[in-house]
């Protein structure tokens, strides 16, 4: 029974919070709006950052690993190599191009055909292109899985553009750092935003906060009303912030996408992931809370009703 009545009565004051800032519908949007655009930046800068992430993904082609084999070896030995190399966890596609496929080739792009019917032989080897995974696409998995490729028997050289992938992993790890100092400076100013309105209504309702400590109410008895307002304000602003996103990805997509084709890519904006947007909400509503708490917690300490 005292367990049924103790929720009971945070549910009574989770509603009574409620009622008690919608009562006051400009101000309470005013706060609602301004923890919104302060979550929704960050959250542009995450979605502009994993469609970054989606677009290098499709970009697997410049992290290839070129694998030359020996000249002595012939085209079933690297048949095994690449039957071998696509059992690897960081290896995502391997495709073989035979000596006679490249000289070919390079006959072709080099405009030197007849240069070329004077060599006596082919000097070209076979050749193993291979794609890493995602995961393996950073320079520390290439060149570790260069160095694993250039071991195995057979293998005359492997080339790989190490300085393309260490400056696109550069300007990446600086984005992830941006965003995340950027979500920082915001989640203080919302615990600042959401802590000042608190602390107004608190000044708003001293008089009742004196007649509540005269009859015996704790401080944390007083406080609760109040951190469930900030959790309201928490929650009603994460929600604006993923409208706003929402919003921003759905008129930049259809330009994206006509840029995109320009280009001859499938690639599409993506918005934000479930699993995102409830860490967002989550977020939210726990800065709020915290902003909300320290607050309550030191101007109801300091009213004195006596």
């Amino acid at each position: 029974m005292n367990i049924q009545a103790y929720f009971a009565r945070h549910a009574q004051t989770l509603v009574g919070s409620l009622g008690r800032i919608v009562g006051h519908p400009f101000a309470t949007l005013m706060t609602m709006g301004v923890v919104a655009i302060a979550l929704a930046l960050p959250l542009l800068l995450n979605v502009f950052l994993s469609n970054g992430r989606t677009v290098i993904g499709s970009w697997n082609d410049a992290f290839d690993l070129s694998v030359y084999m020996d000249k002595k070896a012939d085209g079933a030995r690297a048949a095994a190599l690449a039957k071998q190399l696509r059992q690897r966890n960081d290896v995502a596609a391997v495709r073989v191009i035979p000596a006679e496929q490249a000289l070919a080739q390079f006959r072709d792009d080099s405009g030197f055909g007849k240069a070329l019917d004077a060599l006596s032989d082919n000097p070209l080897p076979d050749t193993l292109v291979v794609t890493p995974t995602l995961v393996a696409s950073t320079p520390e998995g290439t060149e570790a899985l260069k160095k694993a490729i250039a071991a195995m028997p057979d293998v005359h050289a492997v080339q790989l553009d190490t300085d393309w992938v260490k400056r696109l992993h550069a300007m990446l790890d600086i984005l992830r750092r941006v965003v995340l100092l950027t979500a920082c400076l915001l989640g203080a100013g919302v615990v600042l935003i959401v802590g000042n309105t608190i602390r107004l209504d608190i000044l708003n309702r001293r008089a009742e906060i004196e007649v509540m400590k005269l009859v015996g109410a704790s401080d944390r008895f007083a406080r609760r009303p109040f951190l469930y307002s900030g959790i309201w304000y928490g929650l009603g602003g994460g929600i604006m912030a993923l409208t706003l996103v929402a919003i921003a990805v759905a008129v930049l997509a259809r330009p994206v996408d006509e840029l995109a084709k320009l280009y001859g890519s499938p690639f599409h904006l993506q918005g934000l992931t479930f699993a995102t947007a409830a860490a967002a909400l989550g977020l939210a509503i726990g800065l709020s809370w915290f902003g909300s708490w320290l607050a309550a917690t030191r101007h109801i300490r300091g009213i004195d009703p006596t």
